[in-house]
């Protein structure tokens, strides 16, 4: 089961279609039988030369597992806004931490057949940079990391999608992340 460091159950913030907030609901349970509708953020950290923060989800992840992705993303707890919870995460996650600043919003369900479960998310798209940072990555939760241009991630998206996670080919191909990298 997906808990917390306190070792309750997580619950994510259920949504209804325009993002606002109606409920809550344990994490695993908003992503089984094809996912409830639920709040989340993508965050997206640049270093200096434009290049984006990748990571390749821990092969023990619950659902996605092994596929690369955005820097970071999550679920803001019940009593969090979305930056708060993403600046959080991030820490947490990938080891160091920088402002963030939210730029898109989008819909997205995708399913996979892995593991069984879905994400169905209202997400925040964040983006933050790092200046020198290197990640000091939680092994449970990236397998690896790696710096890359955008340019060549919107072509790796479309030439070998089974490599990454489906709301991350989603940004690649319906994002501006080419102009965030030089914002």
């Amino acid at each position: 089961m997906v808990g917390n460091a306190e070792g309750m159950m997580e619950h994510v913030v259920i949504v209804d279609p325009q993002g606002r907030r109606i409920g809550t609901e344990e994490k695993i349970r908003a992503h089984a039988g094809g996912g409830t509708l639920h709040l989340a953020f993508c965050v997206l950290v640049f270093n200096p030369r434009g290049e984006l923060l990748l990571q390749r989800r821990a092969d023990s992840k619950y659902h996605f597992a092994g596929l690369w992705s955005n820097s970071c993303c999550g679920h803001p707890r019940p009593e969090e806004g979305v930056v708060e919870a993403a600046e959080r995460r991030l820490g947490e996650e990938v080891g160091f931490s920088t402002r963030l600043q939210p730029v898109a919003r989008f819909t997205y369900h995708a399913e996979d057949p892995r593991s069984g479960l879905a994400e169905h998310e209202y997400a925040h798209v964040l983006i933050g940079r790092a200046q020198d940072e290197q990640p000091a990555p939680d092994p449970d939760e990236i397998g690896a990391w790696a710096w890359a241009a955008p340019t060549g991630l919107r072509a790796g998206t479309e030439e070998e999608p089974h490599r990454y996670t489906p709301w991350f080919r989603r940004l690649m191909r319906e994002q501006p992340v080419d102009e965030w990298a030089t914002r």
